[in-house]
């Protein structure tokens, strides 16, 4: 048995409420930058729908992830090191800008300086790429809310998937459809096919916290990793000609912060902390004949913390007894192992991955109250399970490999839980029957409750600090983004984002953001011509004319 530790996160889907957020500080804080204009290492996807990028989970056309072959051995779907060869000049089993989505911005200064006249201006989109005017026609987000699925939705891949005859497929209509957001993240995963897929070595998993990273000075930009990943979370950068992926935000993980995305999750549905696993058994893991028991198997590969023949291991291993103390208070362990309520995302490509999700419930709910029933009764809820408005069967494809039975089960703890509470907070005599329905005691079903629902920022968020000791082994060499200008980076454009032929835009803005990136002092005290133009300021300094001049008054 060899230890090791992996930084793991869970979300609740419960609580995203789509706000996307986490998305946008993310964009912010690692793809604002030249040829990653259409990279989103965190999106949330409304589903049913297509996904980003579109149906990334068809792996008959992607060729993501891992299979057994006829020895029962693991081989990636791309075939062996003979095929990387053939195809190793032109990978046509990847995504194309049509399938993620044509970046573009809006010809804002025809709006802010076009002459009177009897029509109004119209902002006409302009490609990021090209420059030229363009149709939007897709994006990262085009299935919010359903906003695409009523044309779009039968081409969900899931959704294909568990479809009977065709009288009895679903229909996409507003008030038909099951809606739940599912935010999406680099997995991180215990067996990545992206690493296994780079020709270079350039992808990496660290030994330390198991993230896994893009040596940009090894990237030769194959792209096989893109072709491997059966979550396309893998991204190329056009202008430097590197891969790049989510990082975990290994910089803030180091001293014990949380990742962007969970610092900023409105609906604090996220949980970051530790795992201890089993590498020696990661492969025989992967490689259980039935899809079915790979979550069974993943599980397996979970060690208890508690345990002193683990705690022996880990300490022969390395790991400093801090991180010990992190794994037994770990929420990510708690909520996946302890509890079983966390599911991996996918497990049938085989990748173990590390991010794990809570199976939406609330829909459940709101329905039966909606209807006369006592939405939170515990009989009235678990007989509801079986009737959901989407189908079971579409969150196991999600999230069990198709097993009915292990979401099934997740529901009715989570029902179970919601309907012991309510006696509790009511004032109530708390009925002992409803956890042991689920097998579970009551002092463990209030440990569930306190965590999911009224966890504290400690509580959610249960990260080790690197050690002094470890330094060299955590230095930026491997980091999969390099800054404006800096190694492997083209000189910026007009926004600091510009790619290809650059947007026509006025003067103005031109002069104003070529100031604030070669100049130390505040956006607006010249560029800015005197007037108040809000799309040039960066919220550095005060733009003139925006407040009352003191000496005015």
């Amino acid at each position: 048995m060899r230890v090791m530790a992996q930084v793991g996160m869970v979300m609740n889907l419960d609580k995203c409420i789509g706000c996307h957020t986490c998305s946008v500080t993310c964009k912010q804080a690692w793809t604002n930058r030249a040829g990653t204009e259409y990279v989103w290492f965190n999106n949330v996807e409304t589903r049913p729908g297509l996904g980003y990028p579109r149906t990334y989970e068809d792996q008959e056309r992607w060729k993501g992830g891992w299979e057994l072959n006829r020895k029962g051995d693991l081989r990636l779907r791309t075939g062996g090191r003979l095929q990387k060869l053939f195809t190793i000049f032109h990978s046509p089993v990847q995504p194309t800008l049509d399938d993620y989505y044509e970046p573009w911005t809006y010809d804002y200064e025809t709006l802010v300086s076009a002459p009177l006249g009897d029509d109004f201006p119209v902002a006409r989109p302009k490609s990021l790429i090209t420059g030229e005017d363009m149709k939007v026609s897709w994006s990262a987000n085009w299935d919010d809310n359903l906003g695409g699925t009523t044309s779009f939705g039968h081409l969900d891949p899931i959704v294909a998937k568990i479809r009977k005859e065709s009288e009895d497929k679903i229909k996409f209509s507003f008030e038909q459809t099951f809606m739940f957001y599912l935010p999406r993240i680099c997995e991180h995963c215990l067996n990545p096919s992206c690493m296994a897929s780079c020709p270079s070595g350039a992808i990496y998993k660290r030994e330390e916290d198991g993230i896994v990273l893009v040596d940009q000075d090894r990237c030769r930009g194959w792209r096989q990793c893109i072709t491997g990943c059966p979550y396309k979370k893998i991204y190329f950068n056009h202008r430097s000609g590197k891969a790049e992926k989510c990082t975990f935000c290994y910089p803030r993980i180091e001293v014990g912060q949380p990742t962007v995305c969970s610092e900023t999750c409105v609906g604090r549905l996220r949980y970051i902390g530790l795992f201890l696993y089993d590498a020696d058994a990661v492969t025989a893991a992967a490689s259980t004949p039935d899809e079915k028991d790979l979550y069974e198997a993943q599980l397996d590969l979970l060690l208890d913390p508690f345990d002193p023949e683990v705690i022996a291991a880990a300490r022969a291993e390395g790991i400093p007894d801090d991180w010990l103390d992190a794994a037994q208070r770990s929420p990510v362990y708690a909520l996946a192992k302890k509890y079983r309520v966390a599911l991996p995302l996918h497990p049938e490509y085989r990748t173990m991955p590390m991010v794990w999700y809570v199976p939406p419930l609330s829909p459940i709910v709101d329905l039966l109250t909606e209807q006369g029933h006592d939405g939170e009764g515990h009989e009235t809820l678990f007989g509801a399970i079986e009737a959901l408005r989407i189908p079971i069967e579409y969150l196991a494809e999600l999230f069990s490999a198709g097993d009915v039975s292990v979401v099934d089960g997740v529901l009715r703890k989570l029902a179970a839980m919601r309907s012991y509470m309510r006696d509790v907070s009511l004032g109530r005599e708390p009925n002992p029957l409803i956890p042991a329905s689920v097998g579970m005691d009551e002092s463990t079903m209030y440990e569930m409750y306190r965590l999911m629902a009224i966890a504290k920022y400690s509580d959610r968020y249960v990260i080790p600090t690197a050690h002094h000791e470890q330094a060299h082994n955590l230095e930026e060499m491997g980091c999969s983004l390099d800054f404006d200008d800096g190694p492997g980076m083209y000189e910026s454009g007009a926004f600091g984002e510009a790619s290809g032929r650059p947007t026509p835009v006025s003067v103005e803005t031109f002069q104003a953001l070529k100031q604030r990136q070669t100049s130390d002092r505040p956006a607006g005290e010249h560029s800015l011509k005197g007037r108040v133009n809000l799309l040039n300021w960066d919220g550095n300094g005060t733009p003139p004319g925006m407040f009352p001049d003191s000496r005015d008054r």
